[in-house]
């Protein structure tokens, strides 16, 4: 019989490689259109974050988690732990706020002329920079504690104030700093969840909008298909996944850190859950990306 370790195991080589393969031919068609001197999107800038995000994401936690689903324990000492967990949750907390960003910009830039938020668009290409930099230096900022909270497995065995996470351990939040923190965590992604919701639904009525101004354009010239309609799947598909994973890995995070007992399932659950939008966000970006920016 097959045990749950490798089928695991299996499942997170198969969803780390097709991350990794994903987001590196997102990178490279960024450099090549680069060098080929094609002119950039405004929101690309985002876009590279995001990649780069997702791409940490997977490496510091899909590699390690796939090596102790397959039986290797003790491969990190002190230190690597601590860059492992601190990396890992900038990325993370780099990629819903990312994508978040980039919903709030495309909403923005989609929007008619003649609405009430015109003004920004003129001042939106000056802002995408500095509120990239911003999400990363919150979250460097945010997760300044998490190395204070990670060690090794040898000595996380040795103190009952951790809790075996298979390859490092983290403290139990016995106080009330430690839930606070926790607490702060998940509110900033919750902010990032409703940013991203509003956005997009903001997208998703401007498009029907302008679906029935031209309704009969498109019934004409493109009975099948019109691209406000692909433009709104695709949205649509965008953000039903990133909330469905993203909230139930926070909801598994929120087990983790406050059920008593922590069982191998409910690890390998937690990170395959994690690791599930930044694998599957490349194929979905581009699509989304493309149609959204044509229209804008």
């Amino acid at each position: 019989m097959i045990s749950t370790d490798l089928v695991m195991g299996i499942i997170f080589v198969s969803q780390t490689t097709l991350g990794m393969m994903g987001n590196s031919a997102l990178l490279c068609c960024f450099i090549i259109n680069e060098f080929s001197g094609i002119k950039a999107r405004p929101t690309d800038l985002i876009v590279k974050s995001l990649t780069c995000a997702n791409f940490m994401v997977l490496l510091c936690k899909g590699i390690p988690q796939t090596m102790a689903a397959f039986g290797w324990t003790y491969f990190l000492d002190t230190i690597a732990c601590k860059l492992v967990f601190y990396f890992h949750r900038v990325a993370r907390g780099v990629s819903l706020g990312s994508t978040a960003l980039l919903s709030f910009f495309q909403a923005i830039m989609i929007t008619p002329r003649n609405a009430k938020y015109k003004h920004f668009k003129a001042r939106a290409y000056n802002v995408i920079g500095p509120s990239v930099n911003m999400c990363w230096s919150l979250q460097m900022v945010l997760n300044a504690f998490i190395p204070v909270l990670v060690t090794d497995l040898g000595d996380g065995k040795n103190c009952t104030d951790f809790r075996d996470l298979l390859y490092c351990a983290v403290a139990k939040p016995h106080n009330l700093t430690s839930a606070l923190y926790v607490i702060l965590l998940g509110s900033s992604d919750v902010m990032c969840l409703v940013l991203m919701i509003w956005a997009s639904g903001s997208m998703v009525l401007v498009l029907l909008k302008h679906k029935q101004r031209v309704q009969y354009m498109h019934r004409v010239l493109c009975p099948k298909s019109s691209p406000e309609t692909r433009a709104t799947q695709t949205i649509l598909v965008l953000v039903s996944s990133f909330v469905l994973f993203y909230t139930a890995s926070g909801i598994l995070t929120m087990c983790l850190t406050f059920v008593n007992g922590t069982s191998r399932g409910l690890v390998h659950a937690s990170v395959a859950t994690a690791a599930c939008f930044p694998a599957l966000c490349p194929f979905l970006l581009i699509k989304h990306h493309t149609l959204v920016t044509r229209l804008c």
